[in-house]
């Protein structure tokens, strides 16, 4: 009997341990989101939380933080041994194998604005001017007819690639106005008590979380997909180096965003282990320093309002025109505010610099796609007569790099220097290197339309002087095609069996241009070829009748407004007595 008690007390003792322990098992996860957020509560009790702030407020999030505690760089090591395999195999080419160009769209990761996807097609990330992400322009956009792959029957045999860096935050000298810094300001410090409503209702609690000057994750991405770009492309040219035993020398500026930029292209056209592979070299933007890739440091007449610099109020007086409609429909929902066409055109580059900076923007939808055709004129204008074909100074700021090209496709040291080129570069063959077969330089976008100005494609001066009361129909000119974030200027060197001389093309976004604007280059639609000695004798011409110091450091005056004008990128020609 004792022996029967016994085990049915033990029988009892364990189905009442397993019965706790499934309802312990139970209470944990019934109770298990409230201990989680609990925790996490307790872990972060300020970064996640939303914080009163008054509308404009400028937020910023620095990282990484200064000190961290829990950083042990010797627990951490980068490279543990044990790679594994690590055999390659044959450079990409597809631009020399493949049958089509791949399409660069431009825009991974960011979202446009619902309420402009239409069945017209309209795509605003292509309608932002400098700000527009880029991408591949469709073939016979430039007059040629035809994608970047070599023609029939020719290979290409070197590159030389001039890009843009990626998407950067504002800056202080890239607009017509204040800027969007300066409207958050006027929000956050309005003395009125005002109050949005309607499509603008968002600005009620709507802060500024800009930076200003350097990349943003998106732009550190779009050089990353360039250089994985390129290199699918033109990898085959490596092989050059390594039967001459020698390495590539790309070049770059000092700048934050140009050495992050020419960075990340490297990671992504080499990959993580840069040594060994390249060298970078780091030119100094600033003043007083001689730089073709950033040409106005050393161009005072670039930076006078009354020269170089004049196209503000021509964008002004555009957009006193284009933004009309949007001022009226708008300034309702901002009671208590006075709304001005400085707010409405500063909104449409909230637009463009939020989406790219933090991935979407609702000021994205506060316009029509009529007043975003506004806008990316509005940039055309301002582009036209800084940096291009109505620019004074265009033609004299991008000689330089022509000089440069000139001596890299002979081969032969450049023989004098009177513009923005850099002896103690230039002249030094490990710095300045001639000779090889793939040249890769990172600049601005200024620059990248100073180089077509100097370079003689007129065929996109065909609509100017550009107006400021209406957009020109097929427009040539347009700053998103030509210089957009990441934009690509390719010159590509060609073999051809039909042809004695080598050839050389100039593709833009992957869109061909025409060289039929360059002296002894035949009107060629089908190719946009030109045989290389023509063009370099056109392109000698072209530097030997630039007078830079005229341009840059010349007492000349121009008529204010639409009393002047040029489509040469050049300034009144020098005077007989300032010739003395």
């Amino acid at each position: 009997m004792a022996t029967s008690a016994n085990a049915r007390t033990t029988s009892f003792a364990a189905r009442h341990l397993l019965l706790a322990y499934v309802a312990g098992i139970l209470s944990v996860l019934l109770l298990s989101p409230s201990l989680s957020l609990r925790t996490h509560l307790l872990e972060y009790p300020l970064s996640t939380q939303p914080q009163e702030h008054r509308p404009g407020e400028t937020q910023a999030h620095e990282y990484p933080p200064p000190s961290p505690t829990n950083a042990f760089p010797s627990l951490f090591p980068t490279d543990v041994g044990y790679a594994g395999p690590t055999p390659t195999g044959a450079e990409p080419a597809v631009i020399a194998t493949a049958p089509a160009n791949p399409i660069h769209t431009g825009a991974p990761h960011l979202l446009p604005p619902l309420a402009l996807k239409n069945a017209s097609g309209f795509d605003l990330f292509t309608h932002l001017g400098n700000l527009s992400p880029w991408f591949t322009v469709k073939p016979g956009t430039f007059g040629v007819d035809a994608g970047p792959e070599p023609p029939q029957g020719c290979r290409i045999t070197g590159l030389h690639l001039l890009h843009r860096h990626g998407a950067r935050y504002p800056t202080a000298s890239s607009t017509a106005y204040g800027g969007p810094a300066a409207f958050a300001a006027r929000l956050h410090d309005s003395p009125f008590d005002w109050r949005a409503s309607g499509p603008l209702k968002f600005l009620n609690d709507w802060s500024y979380k800009l930076g200003a000057e350097i990349l943003t994750p998106f732009g550190r991405q779009q050089l990353f997909d360039l250089g994985v770009s390129m290199r699918m492309k033109y990898g085959f040219l490596l092989k050059n180096f390594t039967d001459t035993d020698t390495l590539p020398v790309f070049r770059t500026e000092s700048q934050d965003r140009m050495l992050s930029s020419a960075l990340n292209f490297a990671l992504g056209f080499f990959g993580p282990k840069l040594d060994g592979q390249y060298q970078q070299l780091i030119t100094i933007e600033a003043a007083g320093f001689n730089n073709t890739l950033a040409p106005s440091k050393t161009c005072p007449n670039a930076r006078n309002p009354t020269r170089g610099d004049r196209a503000v109020p021509f964008v002004r007086e555009w957009a006193e025109t284009y933004l009309q409609g949007a001022f009226l429909r708008l300034s309702p929902m901002l009671k208590g505010f006075p709304l001005t066409i400085e707010d409405v055109y500063t909104m449409q580059q909230l637009c463009a610099y939020e989406t790219i900076s933090i991935g979407y923007s609702k000021f994205c939808e506060v316009f029509t796609e009529d007043e975003w055709r506004g806008f990316d004129y509005s940039v055309d204008l301002y582009f036209w007569h800084i940096s291009g074909f109505g620019s004074p100074v265009a033609r004299a700021q991008g000689i330089g790099y022509i000089q440069e090209l000139l001596a890299r496709l002979t081969h032969t040291p450049i023989p004098f220097h009177n513009s923005t080129t850099n002896a103690t570069i230039t002249d030094n063959p490990a710095t300045f290197p001639l000779g090889q077969s793939l040249y890769v330089d990172a600049t601005h976008d200024t620059v990248i339309l100073n180089v077509i100005t100097a370079l003689n494609l007129s065929n996109f001066a065909a609509n100017g002087p550009l107006p400021t009361d209406h957009i020109p129909p097929h427009r040539a000119f347009k700053t998103s095609h030509l210089a957009p974030f990441a934009s690509n200027l390719q010159f590509q060197l060609l073999s051809c069996a039909s042809k004695p001389d080598p050839q050389i093309r100039v593709v833009i976004n992957d869109g061909v241009a025409p060289l039929s604007s360059v002296r002894g280059c035949a009107d060629d639609g089908a190719t946009g070829m030109c045989a290389l000695p023509a063009f370099v004798a056109a392109q000698r011409e072209t530097v030997a009748r630039t007078d830079w110091a005229w341009a840059c450091l010349g007492e000349w005056e121009v008529a204010p407004g639409h009393g002047w004008n040029t489509t040469t990128g050049e300034p009144p020609a020098r005077r007989a007595d300032a010739r003395a």
